[in-house]
């Protein structure tokens, strides 16, 4: 649960009271223009440098986010797919999440086996399992990469910034079956940020939020998106700059 969340960026306001609930199993979708504080919104949650809560809550089964580093909350159930994977250079992805699980008490003996699940689910070949964390990967790879790295942790929360983002339709039909199964299969929860209609049509969303100059303005359903698609940001006035 989000509420009241505000955040600046270099004394600079840039979330402005945001309030959103996604319960578990549910999958949400955020969109809004360019500068509405999105990618803002899934930093700040994660726990990012470089940002100041100046205000409210980001609650994860009743326990408080907020003042604690970015690996406490991946430890509590939170998984960020970032919109710009990086590079890690000399870390596997199977010794990488083999320390998430260990971390978390959750064992991590089978984790190739399960990586090779994982990746055959969402089309991702195995010769790039073998290389280190998203090196030598394009964009539509490593946003496969991400989403197997997801299927492997399971984790209670995932903001998906952009999952979208580089992928051909296949590639997105591919992530978005396999990100729907694991929200009905783990009851994990998904909070999905995009700026395209296209990736709700193939990734059934319960509720559509409208973020704009740093503040929810609009929710509704499904049908929420396709309105967007047609007649854009105009209705709900002039941008504020957010960032």
């Amino acid at each position: 649960m989000v509420e009241g969340l505000r955040a600046d960026v270099a004394g600079r306001e840039i979330l402005r009271g945001v309030d959103l609930t996604v319960s578990s199993g549910e999958v949400h979708a955020v969109m809004g223009p360019n500068g509405s504080g999105k990618s803002t919104l899934s930093h700040v949650i994660a726990g990012r440098p470089g940002y100041e809560v100046t205000g409210g809550s980001v609650r994860l089964d009743g326990v408080e986010l907020l003042g604690k580093p970015a690996w406490q909350r991946a430890q509590a159930g939170l998984f960020l797919g970032m919109q710009y994977p990086v590079e890690v250079p000399g870390v596997s992805m199977a010794g990488a999440l083999g320390e998430a699980l260990r971390a978390s008490g959750r064992g991590g003996e089978d984790v190739a086996a399960r990586i090779a699940e994982e990746a055959a689910a969402v089309g991702l070949d195995e010769v790039f399992l073998s290389r280190p964390l998203n090196v030598d990967l394009s964009g539509g790879e490593r946003k496969r990469n991400e989403v197997v790295q997801l299927g492997v942790l399971r984790p209670r929360v995932a903001v998906l910034d952009e999952i979208d983002s580089g992928l051909d339709v296949d590639a997105l039909r591919a992530v978005s079956r396999r990100v729907a199964q694991l929200a009905t299969e783990t009851g994990m929860a998904v909070l999905a940020i995009t700026h395209y209609q296209r990736l709700l049509a193939e990734l059934p969303v319960a509720r559509v939020h409208v973020l704009r100059a740093g503040r929810v303005v609009d929710s509704g359903g499904p049908e929420l998106a396709l309105e967007l698609e047609r007649t854009g940001y105009a209705a709900y006035g002039a941008e504020e700059a957010a960032g």
